[in-house]
């Protein structure tokens, strides 16, 4: 159950990530509204989920889901460029949290 709490927490973790960037520096509402809603949500589910797991391991599970969410949002919106480099460091960070799950 804590590996499941822990990927939900990295997808909030790139929801909120996102919301902080629409929000343009906490000037609109709704944006705002759902980064602290999705930060609070994130940061509960890591918690809970480090009384069961490693701290490294919990951390860097929830930030190498919450980056490689981010990024890939950051393709889809056109705010950064997907190209060879960057989604073959992104297969990387992929395989690296999936070892972590392995092996712990």
């Amino acid at each position: 159950m804590a590996w499941t709490v822990l990927i939900v927490a990295g997808v909030l973790e790139a929801v909120w990530a996102a919301a902080l960037s629409a929000s343009e520096g906490f000037r609109k509402p709704r944006p705002t509204l759902l980064f602290a809603v999705a930060l609070a949500a994130s940061m509960t589910g890591l918690a809970w989920a480090m009384t069961d797991l490693p701290t490294g391991t919990a951390y860097a599970v929830w930030v190498g889901i919450g980056a490689t969410l981010t990024v890939v949002w950051g393709f889809v919106t056109g705010q950064e460029r997907a190209d060879r480099a960057r989604v073959l460091l992104l297969v990387l960070l992929v395989g690296s949290v999936v070892g972590l799950k392995v092996v712990s």
